[in-house]
């Protein structure tokens, strides 16, 4: 928060006032809660599946595969200790050599989209560069999950 509307907030009491410097956008690519009418609309976010399997750079692919279906997913993600998100696997990437690392196999630097992003901007992109799922994330890269196509469209597009 901007510095005179921190010293203010002080003079009607409130107590832990912090100036938040990094803006707006960074708010909500964090994830947090926000206020007005575009709070009401579906967001990404809110829409990504929270329990979306990972995995890290050593793991073997047949373990992280195995895993993967037993979960019923057909997708994991490559995190580090952090969760900061370094790859991707789908179906092509879970098919291959069992005994490959997951570092050799995956998808790296996946594109990701922040918690904000509308879930109806979310179903258009999705449909239109044909992507069955995205990972969302924070501005500093952390998993938030993933979001799959039919979510975001069943969510966030108005029904015809």
């Amino acid at each position: 928060m901007a510095p005179r509307a921190a010293a203010r907030l002080e003079t009607l009491g409130f107590g832990e006032v912090h100036e938040y410097k990094a803006g707006k956008l960074d708010w909500m690519a964090a994830g947090l809660p926000t206020e007005g009418t575009n709070s009401l609309h579906p967001r990404a976010g809110d829409a990504a599946r929270k329990d979306v399997p990972v995995c890290s750079l050593t793991e073997r692919l047949g373990d992280v595969r195995d895993r993967v279906k037993a979960a019923g997913w057909d997708a994991a993600l490559v995190v580090d200790g952090d969760r900061v998100v370094l790859g991707l696997l789908r179906s092509k990437e879970l098919a291959k050599d069992a005994d490959m690392r997951i570092e050799q196999a995956m998808r790296p630097a996946p594109s990701t989209f922040r918690p904000y992003v509308s879930l109806h901007e979310m179903a258009h992109f999705m449909e239109e560069h044909n992507l069955e799922s995205s990972p969302v994330t924070t501005s500093d890269g952390k998993l938030v999950g993933l979001l799959y196509r039919a979510d975001a469209v069943r969510l966030g597009m108005p029904p015809k």
